[in-house]
Formats: structure tokens, C-alpha cells, sequence
């Protein structure tokens, strides 16, 4: 029995992959005010399209909808079957205020009301 697949079946099964990938995924990376549509996330890095993605390179912020999740320092890696696909240098989770630089009580006062003449 013969295993072979023309090219155009192949290329065929992988844009019709890369579509379910797209509709399931929520995740976006932004570079440059650009939003790119990320197929896969695992813990060392993620894929993009390769038909619609600009090579990319650098700082870029990853997203879930309109959540910020991180910021990464990314290095392309390799190629596969219509992904490109990228790797963390650095990644660091994005907060929405800035990290205290000092311990605050559980019980603290969140604001101090002054006295009224």
C-alpha cells in the first residue's frame, strides 16, 4: 500500500489544519501595533501562519481577547507544514499596575479621607 500525498493534496490538508487552528485559537501577538493571529502556545513558545505572519523578531506582547498575558523576547526557530514557529528568549507575565516595592497589610487603608471645615 502506497502512502504517497501529491503536493496539492498536501497543501490542501494543511490550509484546511491552519483554518481549525485559526477558529479554535483566541491568542494574538501584537509587533508594532499589528495584531497577528498565534495557531499554538506551549510553555517554551508559540506558532503563527506563515502565509499571513511578517517574519518577526524581538520584543512583541502576546494576548488572550483584549488581555494582555505577556511580554516576550521572541527568536524565530524553524518552518513546518504552513507554521512558523517561534521561541521565548525571555517571557514575562504583563500586570496591570506597577509591582510594589514595598509590603502592604491585608488590612490597610485604601485611601484617608481628610476632615471637613
Amino acid at each position: 500500500m502506497s502512502t504517497y500525498v501529491s503536493k496539492e493534496m498536501r497543501a490542501e490538508l494543511n490550509a484546511a489544519r491552519i483554518a481549525s487552528l485559526k477558529k479554535a485559537s483566541r491568542l494574538r501577538v501584537e509587533v508594532d501595533g499589528t495584531y497577528y493571529r498565534v495557531l499554538r502556545m506551549w510553555k517554551d513558545g508559540f506558532t503563527v501562519e506563515v502565509d499571513s505572519t511578517p517574519p518577526l523578531r524581538g520584543l512583541v506582547d502576546l494576548y488572550d481577547g483584549a488581555n494582555h498575558l505577556y511580554q516576550c523576547l521572541i527568536v524565530a526557530a524553524e518552518e513546518e507544514a504552513g507554521e512558523m514557529r517561534y521561541e521565548f528568549k525571555r517571557n514575562t507575565m504583563a500586570a496591570d499596575k506597577a509591582p510594589l516595592d514595598f509590603y502592604r497589610s491585608p488590612d490597610a487603608p485604601i485611601a484617608l479621607l481628610g476632615k471637613r471645615d
